[in-house]
């Protein structure tokens, strides 16, 4: 949240409320609240008018990380990642024409949800994703083909959301869990 007014009686607007949510539930994500302190901080939230009101509940509150973004970029070619590469919370992959293979199998994933934004031309991409993720692609628009994605059949809780949004002109990305 933005540094509060010197007058904590201002009135807040939607978006100081949506981040105060927005913040709150991260917290919860990373273990810092239990459900029922979050319940009670939402409703807090949700009926709160004035700064006074939001201020005291993020003050119990480890600091909220900065975003951390990297950008993958090729104009052709291959876009490659393998092993224990450290993921950040939002990528961008951007490649005119090639083929991108991201594994996160055993990549370091930090945050409960990463964003991946695809910005492909043409060619190929694959994305191999831990056996515990839970994959949402609905925010990816494919020109030619669609996307090839099987869910596994038994999932474990715990794992990280992996968001893929952007655009993909010709090719196909593929999803898949990793094996065993």
């Amino acid at each position: 949240m933005t540094p509060l007014p010197e007058n904590p009686q201002r009135q807040i607007s939607e978006d100081d409320r949506d981040t105060v949510v927005r913040r709150l539930q991260e917290a919860y994500a990373e273990g810092h609240l239990s459900h029922e302190e979050m319940d009670a901080r939402l409703h807090t939230a949700l009926v709160a008018r004035t700064h006074g009101e939001l201020a005291p509940l993020l003050t119990s509150l480890p600091p909220e990380k900065a975003p951390t973004t990297s950008t993958i970029a090729a104009q052709g070619g291959r876009i490659k990642r393998h092993g224990a590469w450290r993921v950040p919370r939002n990528l961008k992959v951007e490649s005119a024409f090639g083929k991108v293979s991201l594994d996160l199998s055993r990549a370091v994933i930090e945050d409960s949800v990463v964003d991946i934004e695809l910005q492909l031309g043409t060619g190929r991409a694959k994305i191999t994703v831990p056996r515990d993720a839970v994959v949402d692609f609905d925010g990816l628009q494919t020109g030619w083909k669609d996307t090839h994605y099987k869910p596994p059949r038994r999932s474990r809780p715990g794992g990280p959301t992996i968001r893929i949004s952007g655009t993909m002109g010709f090719g196909r990305l593929k999803i898949r869990h990793a094996g065993r």
